[in-house]
């Protein structure tokens, strides 16, 4: 318990910080943030409806201590404010839309990509130097190197409008009405999806790949390793039980981060496949300079990467004797 609270009491911290980077930001910025937001627009604003957006947004009252009070209230009590691109649409209704479809493309990409890899990371290391090392970890390394766009636009060009296997955007057939009770419906979108997943899955591969080849060959070394082959045990068994159940340990904290970052969306994948994930929202947002969504969007990718941290952590607890004792 004592081990839980302390580190509960640290991601406490951290998220307080990061809640008052978050607040500091925008006004931080040279101008006017309100004046910002209309800057691009062709529509003539008169001085009252600027003057009402600074007061709904929390701009108005100069001193920087009332607003910041009133920007943790609002955090406490989620309210995120309202969106002025979207206006009167608020900041939670606009990035709950997008939230599901980027937790289901980036989150399961990352389990994916998690589970792939590590296999192939173990099966690397138990077979270093063979064909199968040779090929499969520099081939998936090379894979990690080619930057996101170049992956995705080949994948569009291949699949999608040469050989037109896949639709070349959007969550499901436009015009189509979700119903999530509908099994046609699931169908489409799971077809819609799919080449936007396999996308954000290669691209992560090889890197859960590279992190467990390395934790199983400094294990493979252990002297419980060669002890567990002394006495006799199957190869398969001293790979799998031993090595491999003890290098997902230092595993467990890329997953913990990949899943903390998977939750912002995978941001060149939705745009190049008009995903409407957060990563779409957030780049609208920059452009419509939508402050209140910018500010709502890195709070919840802040919450989501400190909720995985702390989720490893007591994880490692369940993993790890060690922990429980240390932190009784």
């Amino acid at each position: 318990m004592g081990y839980f609270l302390r580190r509960l009491s640290l991601y406490v911290v951290a998220l307080l910080v990061a809640a008052t980077i978050n607040f500091i930001i925008p006004r931080a910025m040279p101008g006017d943030p309100v004046t910002m937001m209309f800057a691009h627009t062709t529509v003539q604003i008169t001085p009252e409806r600027i003057a009402a957006m600074r007061e709904l947004l929390g701009f108005v009252d100069g001193n920087l201590f009332v607003q910041y009070l009133t920007y943790m209230k609002n955090i406490l009590s989620w309210e995120l404010g309202v969106s002025v691109q979207f206006f009167p649409l608020t900041v939670s209704e606009l990035l709950g839309g997008a939230f599901g479809w980027s937790l289901f493309l980036a989150g399961t990409a990352v389990v994916m990509s998690f589970s792939i890899g590590s296999i192939l990371g173990i099966f690397a290391a138990w077979k270093r130097g063979s064909r199968f090392d040779t090929f499969v970890t520099p081939g998936m390394l090379i894979i990690q190197a080619i930057p996101p766009v170049v992956i995705a636009m080949l994948a569009m060009f291949i699949f999608a409008i040469g050989l037109k296997w896949f639709p070349t955007g959007y969550a499901y057939t436009p015009g189509t009405i979700p119903e999530w009770t509908s099994w046609a419906f699931i169908k489409d979108m799971l077809y819609h999806a799919a080449l936007p997943l396999f996308c954000a899955t290669v691209i992560q591969i090889g890197g859960f790949l590279v992190n467990m080849r390395n934790n199983m060959i400094n294990l493979l070394g252990e002297d419980y390793i060669t002890m567990a082959r002394g006495k006799g045990l199957s190869e398969n068994r001293v790979v799998f039980n031993y090595a491999a159940r003890n290098a997902l340990l230092p595993s467990v904290t890329a997953l913990s981060m990949a899943l903390g970052m998977a939750i912002g969306g995978q941001l060149i994948v939705e745009i190049i496949f008009n995903y409407p994930g957060l990563g779409s929202v957030m780049l609208n947002a920059i452009h419509a300079r939508d402050y209140q969504v910018l500010q709502g969007q890195l709070l919840i990718m802040t919450l989501f990467m400190l909720f995985f941290n702390l989720a490893a952590d007591m994880l490692y607890v369940v993993l790890d004797p060690r922990l429980r004792k240390g932190g009784k």
